[in-house]
């Protein structure tokens, strides 16, 4: 792996910067764990490195269908790296649960940043999310079952998607009937991750009495196993995907699976909603920390290749796409993190939820849909950076623009964040209270750029709050991604606070590029710290 990759063997956390920056920031505790992460940083730059390359190129998942006797089984072969890597970090989904918090969490899972080991990971805990908060006497021995998800004696998975609506959730088709103890339901699970793998999945189903759209839909546990242990739903197949190869990703056939209900019936979609909200906000930190793994290859590669009789990072155009990667790096994950500040301290809501927990979610959809973009380009532009090299699979750089391509569909599409976006601004005036946390970090500030950033902050949000319908949705996403760049300036500029002078000026950079929309100004091609990865 060596000789694949200059990110390997590296320690991860120690390259993490911004990271560290934005733990010292947001999470005062966060010294307790320095030592902890570090560690994990060296086995992310390792061990974990070599398993997710290895897995996607050589050892992906294999469906077994039947037993040595015939039986039907439906479940996975792993590869021994997978399985010892799934065994290093399945601790990851613990903290939140120790008291140890959410942030904690995620700065693992943006270490590990593969997004097939990640989304097993996360899918896991959901499901024990959702018996932490939900389960009641009625699931039998839920504690227990949450505990294994906790420990990797389990694994989870979250089965929402079917074929006829994919994100829209209202139209699903799946049905339960109530037997007993027990619910059966029957209906295609068309996009379930963590198929062949999973030991407990939760589910979203229509009661038979239950209402049409998205609030007729109750959530379920479903074992893989019946009360008399014979298999309780079939994997039809596994998917032929572009990237995310470690987690199985199949169709899942529900033919009278035994379930059982969590919480209550009427409330099921939005036990389902605060799952997404959980996995969106592990999809915008792994997707900074692909971007993360595609800039720790590029560093290395600029000061060792020669074009033109010189060595790279000399030349001005790479100096600039340098510029733009570190830029994009630090804005992305600031707003990630801030998102999971926020989730942080509300979690622990349940509906009808809090003004703290609307907060949450409306920050949600600006770090999921925006880190996407950012992980999207920075993976794309550091292949293009290597050249020839950098479209080969053989080596480290190419896969990480594969696995980002997920990043902006997963947990719902840009268009379902714009649409989820304005419900929070329509309904829940959620952008009140982000307004009263934003704009005094930008008034602080003072400087022309922070002054900008906060009249594109109102104009956008005064727009969405005044236009009603087809119109409102129209400018959507228009207005998401201006909102989610004038708070990465925010933010920035709050940063330097704490974290020192180099945030402002970050932050003065990202207003340019990505609010007025101009180019990176030239003074910053003799700023080696900034583009050549050493800013901090």
């Amino acid at each position: 792996m060596e000789h694949l990759s200059y990110a390997y063997g590296t320690n991860h956390f120690d390259q993490a910067s911004e990271l560290q920056a934005v733990l010292k920031h947001l999470w005062p505790a966060s010294g307790d764990h320095w030592e902890d992460l570090r560690q994990f940083g060296a086995l992310a730059g390792q061990e974990l490195y070599e398993a997710s390359y290895h897995i996607d190129h050589d050892a992906p998942p294999v469906l077994v269908a039947h037993d040595l006797d015939g039986n039907r089984i439906d479940r996975v072969r792993l590869s021994p790296a997978e399985r010892q890597a799934l065994a290093a970090t399945a601790w990851i989904t613990q903290p939140p649960y120790r008291g140890e918090g959410w942030l904690y969490h995620y700065a693992l899972l943006y270490l590990l940043a593969d997004p097939g080991l990640g989304c097993i990971l996360t899918i896991t805990g959901q499901t024990a999310y959702a018996l932490h908060k939900y389960a009641t006497v009625a699931i039998p021995q839920a504690d227990a079952i949450k505990d294994a998800l906790l420990s990797g004696k389990a694994w989870g998975a979250t089965w929402m998607t079917e074929s006829q609506g994919g994100s829209d959730l209202g139209a699903n088709q799946t049905v339960a009937r109530q037997s007993g103890d027990v619910w059966l339901l029957t209906g295609d699970k068309y996009f379930a991750s963590g198929a062949g793998l999973t030991d407990y999945a939760i589910t979203t189903a229509r009661p038979e009495s239950g209402r049409p759209g998205p609030k007729g839909l109750a959530l379920f546990l479903l074992p893989r196993l019946t009360r008399e242990g014979t298999l309780n739903f079939h994997v039809r197949r596994l998917k032929d995907k572009s990237a995310t190869r470690a987690v199985p990703s199949g169709e899942v056939e529900l033919n009278g699976s035994e379930a059982y209900l969590i919480g209550q019936a009427d409330q099921g979609i939005y036990y389902t909603l605060e799952n997404l909200t959980v996995s969106r906000l592990a999809n915008a930190v792994v997707a900074m920390g692909i971007g993360k793994k595609a800039q720790l290859e590029v560093i290395q590669r600029v000061v060792r290749r020669q074009s033109f009789g010189h060595v790279l990072e000399t030349h001005p155009l790479i100096r600039r796409d340098l510029t733009d990667l570190t830029v994009r790096s630090a804005a992305g994950l600031t707003l990630a993190f801030y998102g999971v500040q926020k989730f942080d301290g509300a979690w622990g809501d349940r509906p009808p939820y809090s003004g703290r927990y609307h907060l949450a979610r409306f920050v949600t959809h600006l770090a999921k849909s925006r880190t996407a973009d950012h992980a999207a380009a920075m993976t794309a532009l550091s292949m293009e950076l290597f050249g020839g090299l950098g479209f080969l699979e053989e080596y480290g750089v190419a896969r990480w623009h594969r696995e980002a391509l997920i990043t902006p569909i997963w947990e719902g599409p840009s268009n379902i964040q714009a649409l989820d976006f304005l419900e929070t601004v329509k309904r829940q005036r959620a952008h009140q209270a982000f307004l009263s946390e934003i704009v005094p970090m930008l008034d602080h500030a003072g400087t022309p750029e922070a002054q900008y950033a906060r009249v594109q902050l109102e104009r956008h949000l005064e727009r969405l709050a005044t236009l009603e319908g087809r119109e409102a949705e129209w400018y959507a996403k228009e207005s998401l991604t201006a909102v989610a760049d004038a708070a990465q300036v925010a933010l920035l500029y709050d940063m330097a606070r704490s974290q020192g002078e180099p945030y402002a000026h970050l932050a003065e950079l990202y207003s340019i590029r990505f609010l007025r929309h101009r180019e990176y100004p030239f003074a910053v091609d003799q700023e080696a710290n900034l583009w050549g990865g050493g800013w901090r």
